[in-house]
């Protein structure tokens, strides 16, 4: 999951997560082998120079550069022969004060930090597999900005788990924060296949696409369309004038953002009450909430008129809507889903709300 952590809700939320950059395992131990020969090259330099202090047990020939190299790397490694030793004290103070830090951060930069590097990948890529695995009939939530997390907010409103949801952004920043809001998420461009296909968008249900741009919605919507034929696409466009270009590279559903708020705004300048009931039933949590829920047993052959706690406005019968003053919507039937107007309930307990 391009190396983001899945944070549980409730567990390690209030510590901060800072942006970060991830970094190829390979470049990684490269850069801890150039430090580990920067220290031995130091640790030669530093017996060469200094040469007349050693001496060679063995062959009593003095010191040169390649043994000097030899005692630097058999002393680095901690594996000491013993034949090469510093003799004058002033040579064994440089060992003491210079060689042996030395030599402790050799081993923690060459054989500490190459195990942490290839454990840690190698943990990230079986935390992937095992989360592709498992992952089906998801939600892919494309752009975690303010209309991405609106969204997702209603679906958790309406039974979504958290689990069954991932994000996708460009910026490492949402990332992070969807992390922290206890969601799976991708750090990359939404139009690039790989990523897609690692987000597994074959095989999820339902895509929503949040982006800023109208054109790179439009790129991401034929993109997706063509890796999952069959998911319902819901996208958001800031004008009105992109929306068969919308639908026609594959989308299921179209938002006009720009669109919307202005028939918001006009219906408030009509009257100040008709904003702020069109406004109540947009806005979760409080008075007014619209839903969509599979009709109960002991509701089919009733009309809608006599729910008594849910306003039908609507009926999804075969794929088809029917609003609630059409004829073939004056009884419930088996399957039928319908579309109601509520009192909003809340979320972890389900007892109305208090405006």
């Amino acid at each position: 999951m391009a190396g983001r952590k899945v944070v549980q809700r409730g567990y390690a939320t209030s510590t901060v997560s800072m942006p970060r950059k991830d970094i190829h395992p390979l470049r990684e131990l490269a850069k801890r082998f150039c430090l580990a020969f920067i220290m031995l090259a130091g640790s030669t330099l530093i017996v060469w120079l200094d040469r007349d202090a050693y001496v060679d047990n063995v062959r009593g020939d003095g010191v040169s550069f390649i043994d000097a190299l030899y005692y630097s790397t058999v002393t680095m490694t901690t594996t000491g022969y013993g034949d090469i030793t510093p003799l004058a004290p002033h040579a064994r103070l440089l060992n003491a004060i210079l060689i042996t830090p030395m030599r402790i951060g050799f081993l923690v930069v060459l054989v500490g930090t190459t195990i942490a590097v290839l454990a840690n990948q190698g943990n990230r890529i079986i935390r992937d597999l095992q989360w592709r695995s498992a992952m089906r009939n998801h939600v892919v939530v494309i752009g975690y900005g303010t209309k991405g997390r609106s969204a997702i907010n209603t679906l958790r409103r309406h039974g979504e788990k958290d689990a069954r949801i991932v994000v996708i952004d460009n910026s490492d920043v949402a990332v992070n924060e969807a992390n922290l809001d206890g969601l799976a998420a991708f750090l990359g461009d939404a139009t690039q296949r790989e990523l897609l296909r690692r987000a597994e968008i074959s095989k999820a249900r339902k895509i929503i696409i949040c982006l800023s741009r109208d054109d790179a919605a439009i790129l991401t919507t034929l993109t997706v369309r063509q890796l999952n034929p069959g998911a319902a696409i819901v996208v958001s466009v800031r004008e009105k004038e992109n929306v068969p270009l919308v639908r026609q590279s594959g989308a299921t559903s179209v938002v006009t953002s720009s669109d919307t708020v202005g028939r918001l705004m006009g219906l408030s300048a009509v009257g100040p009450e008709l904003g702020s009931i069109i406004q109540d039933l947009l806005t979760a949590g409080t008075g007014l909430e619209v839903s969509q829920r599979q009709a109960a047993p002991h509701e089919v052959g009733q009309s809608p008129t006599s729910l008594l706690h849910d306003r039908v406005i609507g009926i999804i019968r075969g794929g088809t809507l029917r609003r609630f003053y059409d004829s073939t919507a004056a009884r419930i039937e088996t399957g039928d889903q319908l579309i109601v107007v509520r009192r909003a309930q809340h979320r972890e307990t389900g007892r109305d709300s208090e405006e």
